[in-house]
């Protein structure tokens, strides 16, 4: 269980630092988020961001 939560605390670190980073070159990638704004991919990229981290703060304090 730990190990997941490891994996997917890695995986919204990740693709939060993608969004919070450069959210410009998603346009490119992904047509679908051209209906939302610069802010409001920056807030999902950061929401990630602290979601995954706060995972793998969970995932360690379980020992993983």
């Amino acid at each position: 269980m730990a190990t997941a939560l490891w994996a997917l605390g890695l995986v919204l670190v990740v693709e939060g630092l993608v969004y919070a980073l450069a959210p410009s070159l998603i346009e490119e990638m992904l047509a679908l988020l051209r209906s939302l704004t610069v802010e409001q991919r920056r807030l999902i990229g950061l929401t990630a961001l602290t979601l995954g981290l706060a995972l793998l703060w969970f995932a360690r304090a379980l020992g993983a």
